[in-house]
């Protein structure tokens, strides 16, 4: 389980993209997203890197 604090996350439209980025890269990651938070934590095959680099290309870089 991969968790990330995604800063520019604020409302219902950047949970969808962030689950919609994360599953067109890996239909069978479970996304978990805590809107309030500001965190995604995401079960799944794919390298934490690339998951990260998947998250910033959706326009939602991970905070370092």
């Amino acid at each position: 389980m991969h968790e990330f604090k995604l800063p520019d996350m604020s409302c219902g439209h950047c949970l969808a993209a962030v689950t919609a980025a994360v599953k067109e890269a890996d239909g069978q990651a479970d996304v978990k997203v805590d809107l309030a938070q500001r965190t995604v934590k995401v079960e799944s095959g794919l390298s934490r890197e690339a998951l990260a680099d998947v998250l910033s290309e959706a326009g939602y870089p991970p905070a370092a």
